[in-house]
């Protein structure tokens, strides 16, 4: 039972490869005219390059997962409806974002309703906090949460190959731990057809890039990757930290950073660490790669503290995981 779901799993995975890659190429030509990136003062690219490849990522994703739980309707519960059709109202907001900018308090607005679909959307049984703590508040802050991931995933797709360092380690980590039957199936659907769109657009987004996932595909890439690890959360909340740890952790910093500097949070920046890295003299490839296996080691982690439900060792796994992203955030920082 587990080969066959293995087998049908890796060839969701491979379609939605195969499908990105087919949609990248036929969309190409209408992003290059009608959203373009043109360099700024955030931009780590020299010349004007098309964005929005995350309409193709996310078309591929809800295709696969649409004609997967077609075919085998019982098999993939809970269902993928509202977090699919959700992130697509996000791809279609950060569509118009690439295109011509749209206010902060209308995305802001798009993005927590988004939020407030996906965590309506979590069966009541799916616990983060303690019992004691009432339900409401727990989805209260998982709301404030999602909101804020959406938001990091976005600030760090800032140089080629970002977003896929970050999002194929969750991916990956998530999808075992549904195999090994810790996860409904429908997670590890979403999560290996997410692992394969985003391969599918590693193809053109290698250094140099020819093109961009935009704010059309990191939104909604960071939508479901939040579903996702509010599941995780409910099996062991250290797995649901870990996974995104360097994510949030440069998001978060930076912005308490420039915060505490008066400088303004909504003007365009590079002061990031893995941009500072590149201003500072790290190729962009070595920077993504650095983030990579940093990402892959705290997937290790987190699969771990999922299996092994022990506070001693999450809180062992935890401080390793910290210690290491702290590691690379400091060398990034200091990179010449």
């Amino acid at each position: 039972m587990v080969r066959e779901q293995l087998a049908l799993w890796l060839a969701a995975g491979a379609a939605s490869a195969s499908l990105t890659i087919g949609l990248i190429i036929l969309t190409r030509p209408w992003l290059s005219r009608y959203l373009t990136a043109h360099p700024n003062a955030r931009s780590s690219h020299a010349v004007a390059t098309p964005q929005g490849a995350g309409i193709a990522v996310m078309l591929a994703v809800l295709t696969v997962c649409t004609l997967v739980t077609a075919i085998l309707p019982l098999s993939v519960r809970p269902s993928l409806f509202p977090v699919l059709t959700t992130a697509m109202g996000l791809t279609a907001l950060g569509a118009l974002d690439d295109a011509r900018a749209v206010s902060v308090s209308w995305r802001l607005m798009g993005q927590a309703f988004a939020a407030l679909v996906i965590v309506l959307s979590v069966p009541e049984d799916i616990r983060v906090l303690p019992a004691s703590v009432p339900l409401v508040a727990e989805r209260g802050m998982i709301l404030i949460g999602t909101v804020w991931f959406l938001n990091a995933v976005n600030f760090l797709d800032g140089i080629d190959w970002m977003t896929v360092a970050e999002v194929v380690p969750m991916t990956l980590g998530v999808a075992v731990l549904q195999l090994l039957g810790l996860l409904p199936p429908s997670i590890g659907l979403l999560a290996l057809t997410l692992l394969g769109a985003m391969i599918g657009f590693a193809v053109f987004n290698k250094h140099p890039a020819s093109i961009f996932l935009g704010d059309t595909g990191s939104l909604p890439v960071g939508l479901c990757i939040a579903y996702m690890l509010i599941f995780v959360a409910g099996i062991d909340l250290t797995a649901a930290v870990l996974f995104p740890l360097y994510t949030l952790a440069d998001a978060t910093i930076t912005l308490g950073r420039r915060l505490i500097a008066g400088e303004s949070i909504l003007t365009a920046h590079r002061s990031h660490f893995y941009q500072r890295a590149v201003v500072q003299g790290l190729r962009v490839p070595q920077v993504t790669a650095r983030v990579f296996v940093l990402g892959l080691l705290l997937a290790v982690f987190a699969v771990t503290a999922a299996l092994t439900p022990s506070p001693a060792l999450d809180l062992v796994l935890l401080v390793a995981g910290g210690a290491a992203t702290a590691l690379l955030l400091i060398r990034l920082g200091q990179s010449r």
